[in-house]
């Protein structure tokens, strides 16, 4: 289990495979110099609810990593973490499972 250490003493824990994604869709925001909101959802098991952070270049930000190795990215995932920051929500932190549904849905948002 990995996690994003935000500002001074926001810590939450994600799993390493999301985080790994999501820091590279994050940073390439941040490397715009885009704020933007970053949301997700607490499974069950850990108490439910939901997270909104606001990312803005001026805030610290660090991900740390329990394996010693990165994973090997998705793509896919990580276009659709993309495509998810452009909504009034901000970039959701998506399940890979749910990746090529949300793809799918946003594809036939933006068909003519």
């Amino acid at each position: 289990m990995g996690t994003l250490v935000y500002g001074e003493s926001g810590r939450f824990e994600i799993d390493d495979r999301t985080l790994a994604h999501a820091k590279i869709a994050i940073t390439t925001k941040l490397r715009r110099q885009e704020s933007f909101l970053l949301n997700w959802s607490i499974p069950t098991d850990q108490g439910s609810g939901r997270v909104s952070l606001w990312l803005s270049p001026a805030i610290p930000l660090q991900f740390l990593f329990a394996a010693p190795k990165p994973p090997e990215l998705n793509r896919q995932w990580l276009e659709a973490l993309e495509r998810s920051s452009h909504g009034v929500r901000g970039m959701v932190l998506l399940r890979e499972g749910e990746v090529q549904e949300y793809l799918n849905a946003a594809g036939a948002a933006i068909a003519p």
